[in-house]
């Protein structure tokens, strides 16, 4: 017996940023086994820099997929979610690229940020608009 899936789209960018979450975790197995740090950062600035690559990723990709998920079952425009979804992977995709590549301010760091916080307010205020 075949069922609906309830949000495909959203299965789609929880997958796909899933994928993204894996390498950035393998970024931080990696400086640990390389700088020989067990827990923390071990008073190393890569591997204080690996850590908030990875950490910055999980603080904003559960609230972005919760306010994805919402709006899709709230029937969402679909063409909206690909262009969001797609908008959220770039982003963070850059962020991270950025972060892990100075800890300063970079072009990538700036505008996966940006396009973040636009991702999150669209989300949010197409979630207000469909709940009214």
């Amino acid at each position: 017996m075949e069922t609906a899936l309830l949000a495909p789209i959203t299965a789609i960018y929880a997958a796909v940023l899933t994928f993204v979450y894996i390498v950035l975790t393998f970024g931080v197995i990696g400086k640990r086994r390389s700088l020989k740090v067990g827990i923390g950062h071990g008073k190393e600035t890569e591997m204080e820099q690996a850590i908030r690559v990875h950490g910055n990723f999980s603080e904003y990709i559960p609230l972005a997929l919760v306010l994805f998920f919402l709006a899709e079952v709230n029937h969402a425009s679909s063409v909206l979610l690909y262009v969001i979804g797609a908008c959220l992977t770039v982003a963070r995709i850059l962020h991270a690229i950025g972060l892990n590549s100075s800890v300063g301010v970079t072009w990538q760091r700036f505008s996966g940020a940006s396009t973040t916080f636009v991702v999150l307010l669209v989300l949010a205020v197409t979630n207000l608009v469909l709940a009214f």
